[in-house]
């Protein structure tokens, strides 16, 4: 068996599920203000009119598709890659592999600003965008996706400190740079004193200005060798192994954040033939998945370290404990929120109308969808778990079968004019498909130690 850094010995002995959410703590308080900073920017857009509004949801899903690419695919690929090297006492290789994983994200970020720069409007418009909230989304997008590069940064740092087992100094940057989003967002889009009011464009300097501040922070934390790891741009040679290192865990990944967004606009737009209020009562349900995120993701990233620097040392199976350890957790974890909306629904629902139209069809989803939570929280925590072992193919595919189930099936309630309540069952049905689907790949699929 290899021997880690002594730092890090603790994660290959110490017992798994304390273990586990002492790593994942911070993490999900992080998620958690980064769904703060959504609700802020919700809020402030809405005071600025109904077509702000709508144009900031024409482009939601792409800003969506960059944080998902770089923090949970990409920076999986990141945090696994160096998390095997520590686990292989190889630290001259965990080095080299923060270089290429800078210029990874540096480049993937580049890509993002100049394709949603360029092709943003006739996305938009793609989507359903015309007149002025085409007009707001093209000024908004602009401006965000000139951002984009910091973006990438900002998780590629934070990838590369959990990759280590730190999960506190990255946590902890995000959440203070949320937290300056939230404020700065605010300042520029409504105004403040001798501020004027920027509008959307104001909403999207905040996060541009709070995310080149956690860059900064994080730039020099690793400079200075505060971390297990020190950035040295000194003595750089580019080498084709430490890219297909991170690439054939990260590339492979980012698929599954596409199949995300696209089964939502897919789905989005079969449920809008139902109607306004079955949409929106869709709407009401769908928030809760979004808090649901931040709790299977805070999990699923503090296993890959985990995971990883197991498969390093070669204890594959530790690795295996601690996959399916992070994935019972979440899974207890989502089932717990499931049951009291199935059971209760208007503990939810009521907090964002009063409507009983629209609270009708929010509790048809919520006791529909509530028990296949679980399931959703199982996949996803494993599909990071996977991205520890370098084995993320199978969740992959599983979110293909997904994806694919959201389109054929709901093509086909759309053609014999099914009822909203058939379309909250399909939501329900892909999320159990996506569970067990991955939950067999990771049962199935060999892990092995591969040599750096």
């Amino acid at each position: 068996m290899n021997t880690p850094h002594r730092d890090l010995q603790w994660l290959l002995t110490a017992p798994i599920l304390p273990t586990l959410l002492r790593l994942a703590a911070p993490n999900v308080l992080a998620m958690t203000m980064a769904v703060l900073v959504g609700m802020a920017e919700i809020y402030y857009v809405g005071q600025l009119g109904t077509a702000p509004l709508a144009a900031m949801a024409l482009v939601f899903p792409f800003a969506m598709l960059t944080q998902m690419m770089s923090a949970g695919a990409m920076g999986g690929g990141v945090s696994a890659a160096i998390s095997r090297a520590l686990g292989a006492g190889d630290l001259v290789r965990a080095h080299h592999l923060l270089q290429h994983a800078l210029l990874i994200g540096l480049g993937s970020g580049l890509a993002f600003s100049l394709i949603f720069i360029l092709a943003g409007p006739s996305l938009y418009a793609l989507l359903g965008g015309k007149g002025s909230v085409l007009q707001e989304a093209v000024q908004y997008g602009q401006v965000l996706f000139t951002g984009a590069v910091l973006v990438w940064l900002l998780n590629t740092l934070a990838s590369i400190l959990r990759g280590t087992g730190n999960m506190r100094t990255p946590s902890v940057t995000l959440m203070v740079s949320a937290g300056l989003q939230i404020a700065l967002g605010g300042v520029l889009a409504l105004g403040a004193g001798p501020i004027p009011a920027w509008g959307m464009v104001g909403v999207a300097w905040g996060h541009i200005m709070a995310t080149a501040i956690g860059v900064a922070y994080l730039l020099a934390y690793l400079a200075k060798g505060r971390g297990r790891l020190r950035l040295k741009p000194q003595g750089f040679v580019l080498q084709k192994a430490m890219f297909a290192d991170i690439l054939k865990v990260g590339a492979v990944a980012c698929l599954s954040p596409v199949q995300s967004v696209l089964a939502i606009l897919i789905f989005t737009g079969l449920l809008a033939q139902q109607g306004t209020d079955a949409l929106a009562g869709y709407g009401i349900g769908q928030r809760l998945e979004f808090l649901l995120i931040p709790i299977a993701f805070g999990i699923g990233v503090a296993a890959v370290p985990m995971v990883g620097m197991a498969m390093g040392a070669g204890q594959v199976d530790r690795a295996r404990r601690v996959a399916w350890t992070a994935g019972g957790v979440s899974a207890f974890n989502l089932g717990l929120i499931g049951a009291v909306v199935t059971l209760a629904p208007d503990l939810w629902a009521r907090l964002f109308t009063q409507d009983e139209t629209v609270l009708g069809f929010a509790r048809q989803y919520l006791v529909t969808a509530g028990p296949a939570f679980p399931f959703f929280g199982l996949g996803l925590t494993l599909y990071f778990a996977s991205q520890g072992a370098g084995q993320v193919i199978g969740p992959v595919l599983a979110g293909t079968a997904r994806l694919l189930l959201v389109a054929g099936a709901g093509y086909g309630l759309a053609q014999y004019q099914a009822t909203a309540d058939h379309f909250y069952t399909l939501v329900a049905l892909a999320m159990v498909v996506y569970g067990v689907l991955t939950a067999a790949a990771v049962k199935f699929t060999p892990w092995h130690r591969r040599s750096g």
